[in-house]
């Protein structure tokens, strides 16, 4: 029977998915999240079926860890509802998810595992789809400039910018990364525009 301590259910998911982030999907073991996690070899195993289960419950911690909060999700209205808080609010997710690498790129193992694995992708789809909803109606709730397809393509367009200043983090300088999210949150709105004008 599966133990249901939440916290350390919790820290046992957090030791996962720094292993995954670390070592990728082959090195997620039992042993190796006991061994980053510090605690007695055999505990992952009271608490995850098998590692379909443990990959499976990674995807949903890891989204929890990625989550803004309410706090920053309200500091996110403040203000002017321009293309200058648009342009800002992208920056401050780019920082935010790139201050947590760990998250990220275990996001990015995840992603690659579930490529062989259908049960993961489904919760992966379930997740992803999700946070897709939820950006979108909370950018449409919010009064900012853009519309939905515009949400969908600033998600892409942060989630490559992310993977690179992760991965190769000397390709871009800070003030080209800057750059790019000023352009691109002003071709997205310009564009926008002129298809509404048509």
């Amino acid at each position: 029977m599966a133990r249901s301590n939440p916290e350390r259910r919790t820290a046992l998911l957090d030791a996962a998915l720094e292993v995954l982030a670390e070592e990728g999907a082959r090195g997620l073991t039992f042993r190796a999240v006991d061994q980053r996690a510090a605690v007695p070899t055999g505990t992952v195993s009271n608490y995850f079926a098998n590692r379909d289960a443990l990959l499976a419950q990674c995807a949903d911690r890891v989204y929890e860890r990625l989550d803004p909060g309410a706090d920053t999700l309200a500091r996110g209205l403040e203000g002017p509802r321009d293309a200058a808080r648009l342009t800002a609010l992208m920056h401050q997710v780019l920082d935010r998810v790139a201050a947590d690498p760990t998250g990220f790129l275990a996001l990015l193992e995840l992603r690659l595992a579930a490529l062989r694995r259908p049960e993961l992708r489904a919760v992966l789809t379930r997740r992803v789809d999700a946070d897709l909803r939820f950006n979108t109606d909370y950018h449409l709730a919010s009064g900012l400039p853009g519309d939905a397809t515009t949400v969908r393509l600033l998600v892409l367009a942060l989630n490559w910018l992310t993977l690179e200043r992760l991965t190769l983090p000397d390709l871009h300088t800070p003030d080209q990364r800057t750059h790019l999210v000023d352009t691109l949150v002003a071709r997205l709105l310009a564009g926008e525009n002129a298809t509404t004008a048509n």
